[in-house]
């Protein structure tokens, strides 16, 4: 499969799941601000979660543009983290909904976890790939990635 195709269907599913979020907002019935009141919890996971899929948007677009070529463990890898990506709107829901309670702000912090490692997966299967070092330079230590599942991995747990 040649990487535009992949990268495509990535996009997609990757839309997919934005939209899918929004839809979860429930339109309220009475005309005033206060209307609006309730939906804030709901919407401030909307915009984390909007963000976070919108820093693996872009950085997955970076990293498929700069690999040349796609191997069979680089389709597993993906579909890996997309479908830890899709889980956002179910997570985003239920966090939103309950008002940061326990339980689903861990989840939340679960499936980011699983998220992150998912793209360190992927970002360490397509370096492996590549028959040039020229990727592998420019990521080199990556510390931010190699942090990011750390950091998740407190945030769920402290979420209690």
């Amino acid at each position: 499969m040649d990487n535009g195709r992949l990268e495509a269907f990535s996009d997609a599913v990757i839309a997919i799941v934005m939209t899918v979020m929004v839809l979860e907002f429930q339109v309220p019935h009475d005309t005033d601000w206060e209307a609006l009141r309730p939906l804030v919890p709901a919407f401030l996971t909307y915009v984390l979660s909007f963000i976070y899929l919108g820093i693996y948007w872009n950085n997955h677009h970076h990293l498929t543009k700069a690999a040349d070529g796609t191997t069979g463990g680089v389709l597993w890898a993906k579909r890996l983290l997309l479908f830890w990506l899709s889980l956002f709107p179910f997570a985003t829901g239920w966090m939103g909904e309950n008002h940061f309670a326990e339980v689903p702000m861990a989840v939340y912090g679960i499936v980011l976890l699983l998220a992150a490692i998912s793209y360190y997966i992927l970002q360490t299967t397509i370096v492996a790939a590549q028959t040039e070092p020229m990727l592998s330079d420019a990521l080199g230590g990556d510390v931010k990635g190699k942090l990011s599942p750390i950091l998740y991995a407190v945030g769920a747990r402290l979420s209690p």
